[in-house]
């Protein structure tokens, strides 16, 4: 009979799925295919700042998590498409939710972050 999973314990496997889910890149790239399928160089170019092989990584693992799947369309060059599968849209949504609270919080954040540094350097 199996242990019931803690992340709390630090053998318990639910670790990897948590550092997968917790990479900004596997974030925005679940919330992007959460609204359907979408070509390697869209996603490319509607990540700002993500370079190709971190992309081609994150896919990859996604894809080896079972939270995404690749299909290869048969054009000169080939065009690779990407699409959530049935247990990545069931983190889709939470997993955009942190992108929406971070959108929303940012300024707060930001603010929170100024004023801790204004601190910092006067207690140095």
């Amino acid at each position: 009979m199996s242990q019931t999973p803690n992340a709390y314990s630090d053998n318990c496997p639910t670790r990897i799925v948590l550092d997968r889910i917790a990479d900004k890149w596997a974030v925005l790239v679940l919330g992007l295919l959460g609204d359907g399928p979408v070509r390697f160089n869209q996603l490319r170019r509607q990540i700002e700042g993500i370079s190709q092989k971190m992309l081609s990584q994150t896919l990859k693992s996604l894809e080896r998590d079972g939270l995404v799947s690749r299909r290869a369309i048969a054009t000169v060059p080939v065009t690779v498409e990407y699409s959530i599968t049935p247990l990545g849209a069931t983190l889709s949504a939470t997993v955009d939710s942190l992108r929406i609270w971070a959108e929303t919080h940012i300024g707060q954040v930001l603010a929170s972050q100024q004023q801790y540094d204004a601190g910092a350097g006067r207690a140095a």
